[in-house]
């Protein structure tokens, strides 16, 4: 009975061992494999890459000059923000405090992006007044305060596509533009329900900066997805055949 005990315990114990081994084996597996099918899944490819839409083109180029630190301020050949901030800026403080914090913070360094924030030539103290108050926790070194005379901000207005008038000169909405003077945004901003639903087509031509959910959700991933296709131009492997609203079924 010892003998047939002893051996069974032997036959059981060699089993549980194998097994033991084959379940370790099995977890280094998942640990080793698991990440390398993370990291190809979410490696972007070329074929379905889809860069940010080209809303309006030929927007007029500022060639203006920053108040403070005297630069040279230009449109072109930048990934450019533009705000305007009419003949009472300090009320565009919230506006402009968002933007700082959600999106100038996250992109600063990024080659070539600016932020520009026009106002009405005269308005240099309320200008200074909200200067001081963004600048508190820290110097902005691409976010520039140029003025222009009321027609120069209406010429320039004028050649963006908004869906709102200026009021005063001033307006709580961002608008982007790229290196070529083209201004970027959504042709179709539907959500996936909506699409499904056939809900028309509505774009996304400017983004609120009273809106935190805009700048987060909206701005700052479309702001990525621009950076993004400058750098496969660099690389070479952009293709501009390709627009969001070309992927969306209406």
């Amino acid at each position: 009975m010892f003998k047939g005990g002893f051996l069974n315990r032997l036959f059981y114990f060699c089993i549980y061992k194998d097994m033991k081994k084959k379940k370790q084996y099995i977890i280094l597996g998942i640990l080793f494999f698991l990440p390398v099918m993370f990291l190809l899944y979410f490696i972007p490819a070329k074929h379905n890459y889809i860069p940010l839409d080209i809303v309006q083109t030929q927007v007029k180029n500022i060639n203006g000059v920053a108040f403070d630190t005297g630069e040279k301020v230009i449109v072109k050949d930048h990934i450019s923000i533009l705000v305007f901030l009419g003949n009472q800026p300090m009320k565009q403080s919230v506006a402009i405090s968002n933007l700082k914090e959600l999106i100038y913070d996250k992109f600063k360094g990024f080659k070539k992006f600016q932020i520009i924030a026009i106002a009405p030539e005269g308005t240099i103290n309320e200008v200074d007044k909200l200067k001081s108050e963004i600048d508190r926790f820290g110097e902005l070194k691409y976010w520039y305060y140029v003025f222009l005379s009321p027609e120069e901000i209406k010429s320039l207005y004028s050649s963006l596509k908004a869906e709102e008038t200026l009021q005063d000169f001033g307006s709580s909405q961002a608008f982007i533009v790229d290196k070529d003077l083209n201004q970027r945004g959504r042709l179709d901003d539907r959500e996936k329900r909506e699409v499904e639903k056939k809900t028309p087509i509505y774009g996304l031509n400017s983004y609120d900066c009273i809106e935190v959910a805009q700048l987060k959700n909206k701005m700052s991933e479309d702001l990525r997805v621009l950076f993004t296709e400058y750098r496969q131009k660099r690389k070479g492997n952009f293709d501009s055949s390709h627009r969001r609203a070309n992927e969306i079924n209406q």
